[in-house]
């Protein structure tokens, strides 16, 4: 789950020689940062280094990532009229760098581990696109869902066009699974999701390439879990504010599931981690299908010490099973 990421000094290093763009849009750079945490931590997959909002730059929405602030749309889209002055993505044309880093940590992986691809999830990145950065209340993007609907059907249209074909592309050149990030999409009500996200983001996974494994992940979303379910992958992943039994019920025993340690257990000691390991492993119950994760990415203030010894610690622990 995001496993590169300022804490690991490695990757720090790194971000001294470029930005944050500059780092993702250079293929060699983009797969040193993807290859440091497998070296580092002993993990059993790798994920890939990019970011979601990619895709959305040929849009003109004026993406730039600030120091400090994360990522910010200068030109947020945000009415019926702005949105039907949005083309359709070239993504092949836009995001070349990314497959070539695929490629590139395929051959350097050489079969050792599997690669995880990503995407954000349609929503996510409108929500991006429409308020013009993170925001509390996402009172834009709801504003646009009530009352414009048409409007944001077909913005949510581009995005799934273009998130199929960004994940299409991950996919043929060379990754063996790919996650989608709904990191925003727990502040709808149910309703809403079942109206304005769940559609869409069915279309989205019917769309990738049969066959691959989809992890469909989301944030505060123990009130949405069955119908994320419905709207598909073959893993459903929980975050921290659901027990991992609990929310494995809601999904339904006939999917997988990944999570789901909250990331600032991992600034504790690591005898309360394993306590906490043991407790999601002990609830999970040896059960096939549990991929043992965080239930968000790794927090910047994380020793990378403990991030090891999290992954000794499930290793040993799954192995008494």
């Amino acid at each position: 789950m995001r496993q590169a990421g300022r804490y690991m000094p490695e990757y720090r290093a790194t971000r001294e020689r470029y930005g944050f763009l500059e780092l993702a849009r250079n293929p060699e750079a983009a797969a040193e940062v993807t290859l440091q945490p497998v070296q580092r931590l002993g993990v059993d997959a790798a994920i890939l280094f990019a970011d979601i909002l990619l895709i959305v730059e040929p849009l003109g929405v004026g993406l730039e990532f600030a120091k400090g602030e994360g990522p910010v749309i200068h030109r947020p889209v945000r009415t019926e009229l702005a949105i039907a002055g949005l083309g359709r993505i070239d993504v092949e044309r836009a995001v070349p760098f990314v497959f070539e880093t695929v490629r590139l940590v395929k051959r350097a992986l050489g079969g050792k581990v599997p690669l995880i691809g990503f995407a954000g999830a349609p929503f996510t990145v409108a929500s991006y696109v429409v308020e013009g950065g993170p925001s509390r209340d996402y009172l834009h993007t709801k504003r646009l869902m009530y009352e414009e609907p048409d409007g944001w059907g077909r913005l949510m249209g581009i995005l799934v066009d273009a998130t199929a074909r960004y994940l299409n592309g991950q996919i043929a050149a060379g990754a063996q699974a790919v996650q989608i990030f709904d990191s925003w999409v727990g502040v709808l009500a149910p309703e809403d999701y079942r109206t304005f996200v769940l559609p869409h983001t069915r279309a989205l996974i019917r769309a990738l390439t049969p066959g691959v494994p989809v992890i469909h992940f989301g944030t505060g979303t123990a009130s949405l879990l069955p119908w994320m379910r419905a709207a598909g992958g073959d893993v459903i992943g929980l975050d921290w504010r659901v027990d991992l039994d609990a929310g494995w019920a809601a999904v339904g025993g006939d999917v997988a599931v990944q999570g789901n340690l909250d990331p600032a257990v991992l600034l504790s000691k690591p005898p309360y981690i394993r306590q906490r390991v043991k407790d999601i492993l002990d609830r999970a119950a040896g059960r096939p299908g549990h991929i043992f994760n965080l239930g968000h990415g790794v927090l910047p203030q994380t020793p990378v010490e403990h991030v090891k010894a999290l992954v000794e610690m499930v290793h040993e622990l799954s192995d008494r099973r």
